[in-house]
Protein backbone atom coordinates (compact mmCIF):
# COMPACT_ATOMS: atom_id res chain seq x y z
CA UNK A 1 0.00 0.00 0.00
CA UNK A 2 2.82 2.40 0.87
CA UNK A 3 4.38 1.96 -2.57
CA UNK A 4 1.05 2.71 -4.24
CA UNK A 5 0.19 5.87 -2.30
CA UNK A 6 3.73 7.24 -2.63
CA UNK A 7 3.92 6.26 -6.31
CA UNK A 8 0.96 6.29 -8.74
CA UNK A 9 -1.45 7.97 -6.32
CA UNK A 10 1.04 10.71 -5.53
CA UNK A 11 1.65 11.43 -9.21
CA UNK A 12 -2.10 11.48 -9.84
CA UNK A 13 -2.58 13.96 -7.00
CA UNK A 14 0.14 16.26 -8.33
CA UNK A 15 -1.33 16.03 -11.83
CA UNK A 16 -4.82 17.00 -10.64
CA UNK A 17 -3.36 19.85 -8.60
CA UNK A 18 -1.21 21.40 -11.32
CA UNK A 19 -3.68 20.88 -14.17
CA UNK A 20 -6.57 22.13 -12.03
CA UNK A 21 -4.69 25.27 -10.99
CA UNK A 22 -3.66 25.94 -14.59
CA UNK A 23 -7.29 25.62 -15.72
CA UNK A 24 -8.37 28.10 -13.03
CA UNK A 25 -5.83 30.66 -14.24
CA UNK A 26 -6.75 30.20 -17.90
CA UNK A 27 -10.48 30.47 -17.21
CA UNK A 28 -9.98 33.51 -14.98
CA UNK A 29 -8.15 35.39 -17.73
CA UNK A 30 -10.51 34.15 -20.44
CA UNK A 31 -13.60 35.30 -18.53
CA UNK A 32 -12.37 38.83 -17.93
CA UNK A 33 -14.57 41.38 -19.63
CA UNK A 34 -12.77 42.78 -22.67
CA UNK A 35 -13.75 46.38 -21.94
CA UNK A 36 -14.07 46.52 -18.15
CA UNK A 37 -11.40 44.16 -16.82
CA UNK A 38 -8.64 43.79 -19.37
CA UNK A 39 -6.94 47.01 -18.43
CA UNK A 40 -3.39 46.22 -19.48
CA UNK A 41 -3.63 47.99 -22.80
CA UNK A 42 -0.53 47.84 -24.95
CA UNK A 43 0.03 51.59 -24.61
CA UNK A 44 -0.13 51.47 -20.79
CA UNK A 45 1.36 48.07 -19.99
CA UNK A 46 3.98 49.64 -17.72
CA UNK A 47 1.38 51.29 -15.50
CA UNK A 48 -0.58 48.05 -15.32
CA UNK A 49 2.42 45.96 -14.26
CA UNK A 50 3.39 48.61 -11.71
CA UNK A 51 -0.11 48.54 -10.22
CA UNK A 52 -0.12 44.72 -10.15
CA UNK A 53 3.16 44.50 -8.21
CA UNK A 54 2.02 47.22 -5.82
CA UNK A 55 -1.22 45.36 -5.11
CA UNK A 56 0.55 42.04 -4.51
CA UNK A 57 3.22 43.59 -2.31
CA UNK A 58 0.91 45.46 0.05
CA UNK A 59 -1.64 42.63 0.31
CA UNK A 60 1.07 40.09 1.14
CA UNK A 61 2.68 42.45 3.65
CA UNK A 62 1.29 42.09 7.19
CA UNK A 63 -0.76 45.22 7.98
CA UNK A 64 0.17 46.55 4.54
CA UNK A 65 -3.40 47.53 3.69
CA UNK A 66 -6.20 49.21 5.59
CA UNK A 67 -8.22 45.97 5.52
CA UNK A 68 -5.45 44.23 7.45
CA UNK A 69 -5.02 47.09 9.93
CA UNK A 70 -8.70 47.37 10.94
CA UNK A 71 -8.71 43.71 12.08
CA UNK A 72 -5.28 43.21 13.68
CA UNK A 73 -6.13 40.02 15.60
CA UNK A 74 -7.53 38.31 12.52
CA UNK A 75 -4.53 39.52 10.50
CA UNK A 76 -2.12 37.83 12.93
CA UNK A 77 -4.14 34.61 12.85
CA UNK A 78 -4.39 34.71 9.04
CA UNK A 79 -0.66 35.25 8.55
CA UNK A 80 0.31 32.69 11.16
CA UNK A 81 -1.81 30.07 9.41
CA UNK A 82 -0.70 30.78 5.86
CA UNK A 83 2.97 31.46 6.59
CA UNK A 84 3.41 28.27 8.60
CA UNK A 85 1.27 26.23 6.19
CA UNK A 86 3.53 27.17 3.29
CA UNK A 87 6.98 27.17 4.89
CA UNK A 88 6.74 24.08 7.10
CA UNK A 89 5.98 21.46 4.40
CA UNK A 90 8.32 23.04 1.83
CA UNK A 91 11.36 23.00 4.09
CA UNK A 92 10.59 20.09 6.39
CA UNK A 93 13.67 17.87 6.71
CA UNK A 94 11.75 14.64 6.07
CA UNK A 95 10.22 16.07 2.90
CA UNK A 96 13.64 17.32 1.74
CA UNK A 97 15.08 13.83 2.16
CA UNK A 98 12.30 12.37 -0.01
CA UNK A 99 12.90 15.01 -2.69
CA UNK A 100 16.60 14.25 -2.69
CA UNK A 101 16.17 10.47 -2.86
CA UNK A 102 13.33 10.43 -5.39
CA UNK A 103 14.19 13.25 -7.77
CA UNK A 104 17.63 14.47 -6.78
CA UNK A 105 16.31 17.89 -5.75
CA UNK A 106 18.15 19.51 -2.84
CA UNK A 107 16.34 22.16 -0.80
CA UNK A 108 17.29 23.95 2.43
CA UNK A 109 15.65 22.57 5.55
CA UNK A 110 14.26 23.88 8.80
CA UNK A 111 15.34 22.54 12.18
CA UNK A 112 12.84 19.91 13.28
CA UNK A 113 11.91 21.95 16.35
CA UNK A 114 11.03 24.99 14.21
CA UNK A 115 8.95 22.90 11.78
CA UNK A 116 7.24 21.29 14.78
CA UNK A 117 6.25 24.65 16.24
CA UNK A 118 5.08 25.85 12.84
CA UNK A 119 2.84 22.79 12.61
CA UNK A 120 1.38 23.68 16.00
CA UNK A 121 0.94 27.23 14.73
CA UNK A 122 -1.15 26.00 11.79
CA UNK A 123 -3.43 23.98 14.07
CA UNK A 124 -3.83 26.76 16.65
CA UNK A 125 -4.54 29.34 13.93
CA UNK A 126 -7.07 27.01 12.31
CA UNK A 127 -8.85 26.54 15.64
CA UNK A 128 -8.95 30.33 16.09
CA UNK A 129 -10.43 30.70 12.62
CA UNK A 130 -13.18 28.18 13.46
CA UNK A 131 -13.95 29.98 16.72
CA UNK A 132 -14.15 33.27 14.82
CA UNK A 133 -16.63 31.76 12.38
CA UNK A 134 -18.78 30.47 15.24
CA UNK A 135 -18.61 33.50 17.54
CA UNK A 136 -18.93 36.45 15.16
CA UNK A 137 -22.51 36.68 13.78
CA UNK A 138 -21.47 38.40 10.53
CA UNK A 139 -19.00 35.61 9.78
CA UNK A 140 -21.23 32.80 11.05
CA UNK A 141 -23.92 33.93 8.62
CA UNK A 142 -21.57 33.32 5.69
CA UNK A 143 -20.08 30.08 7.01
CA UNK A 144 -21.19 26.81 5.42
CA UNK A 145 -20.10 23.22 5.75
CA UNK A 146 -17.96 23.75 2.64
CA UNK A 147 -15.81 26.39 4.35
CA UNK A 148 -15.35 24.22 7.42
CA UNK A 149 -14.68 21.15 5.28
CA UNK A 150 -12.03 22.99 3.27
CA UNK A 151 -10.35 24.13 6.48
CA UNK A 152 -10.39 20.55 7.81
CA UNK A 153 -8.79 19.26 4.61
CA UNK A 154 -6.11 21.97 4.83
CA UNK A 155 -5.23 21.16 8.44
CA UNK A 156 -5.43 17.34 8.25
CA UNK A 157 -1.89 16.84 6.82
CA UNK A 158 -0.41 18.91 9.61
CA UNK A 159 -2.36 17.19 12.39
CA UNK A 160 -1.57 13.68 11.11
CA UNK A 161 2.05 14.63 10.45
CA UNK A 162 2.40 15.96 13.99
CA UNK A 163 0.96 12.76 15.45
CA UNK A 164 3.16 10.58 13.24
CA UNK A 165 6.32 12.56 14.05
CA UNK A 166 5.74 12.29 17.79
CA UNK A 167 4.83 8.60 17.41
CA UNK A 168 1.50 8.90 19.17
CA UNK A 169 -0.41 5.66 18.72
CA UNK A 170 0.24 3.52 15.64
CA UNK A 171 2.97 5.43 13.79
CA UNK A 172 2.48 3.41 10.60
CA UNK A 173 -1.22 4.26 10.48
CA UNK A 174 -0.61 7.96 11.09
CA UNK A 175 2.19 8.08 8.52
CA UNK A 176 -0.15 6.64 5.89
CA UNK A 177 -2.90 9.01 7.04
CA UNK A 178 -0.47 11.91 6.70
CA UNK A 179 0.44 10.99 3.12
CA UNK A 180 -3.16 10.36 2.11
CA UNK A 181 -4.41 13.59 3.68
CA UNK A 182 -1.67 15.51 1.88
CA UNK A 183 -2.76 13.99 -1.41
CA UNK A 184 -6.38 14.74 -0.59
CA UNK A 185 -5.39 18.38 -0.05
CA UNK A 186 -3.68 18.54 -3.45
CA UNK A 187 -6.73 17.08 -5.19
CA UNK A 188 -9.16 19.30 -3.28
CA UNK A 189 -7.46 22.60 -4.06
CA UNK A 190 -8.78 23.01 -7.64
CA UNK A 191 -12.32 21.98 -6.65
CA UNK A 192 -12.90 23.94 -3.43
CA UNK A 193 -12.37 27.42 -2.03
CA UNK A 194 -8.80 26.33 -1.42
CA UNK A 195 -8.30 27.32 -5.05
CA UNK A 196 -7.56 30.77 -3.65
CA UNK A 197 -3.93 29.61 -3.55
CA UNK A 198 -3.85 30.68 -7.22
CA UNK A 199 -6.97 32.83 -7.59
CA UNK A 200 -5.75 35.23 -4.89
CA UNK A 201 -2.84 36.17 -7.13
CA UNK A 202 -5.08 36.41 -10.20
CA UNK A 203 -7.53 38.77 -8.50
CA UNK A 204 -4.87 40.94 -6.86
CA UNK A 205 -3.01 41.31 -10.16
CA UNK A 206 -6.23 42.20 -11.98
CA UNK A 207 -7.37 44.73 -9.37
CA UNK A 208 -3.87 46.19 -9.11
CA UNK A 209 -3.68 46.67 -12.87
CA UNK A 210 -7.16 48.17 -12.85
CA UNK A 211 -6.22 50.78 -10.26
CA UNK A 212 -2.80 51.31 -11.80
CA UNK A 213 -4.21 52.17 -15.21
CA UNK A 214 -7.78 53.40 -14.85
CA UNK A 215 -8.46 54.57 -11.30
CA UNK A 216 -6.00 57.36 -10.68
CA UNK A 217 -2.79 55.42 -11.10
CA UNK A 218 -1.74 57.21 -14.26
CA UNK A 219 -3.14 60.62 -13.26
CA UNK A 220 -3.27 61.82 -16.85
CA UNK A 221 -5.87 63.28 -19.16
CA UNK A 222 -5.41 60.42 -21.58
CA UNK A 223 -6.22 57.78 -18.97
CA UNK A 224 -8.65 55.18 -20.41
CA UNK A 225 -12.00 54.96 -18.64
Amino acid sequence: MYQFITGPLLWLSFSVFFIGCLVHVVLYVKNLDQDLDRVSYSSNIGWGIRGAFRSLFFWMLPFGTRSWRVKPVYTVIFYLFHLCAVIAPLFLCAHAVILKLRWGIAVPTLPDAVADWMTVGVMVAALAMVIRRVVLPEVRLLTTSRELGALFIAVAPFATGYIAYHQIGDSTFWTLAHILSGEMLLVAIPFTKLSHVVLFFCSRIQIGMDFGVKRGGMKSAGMPV
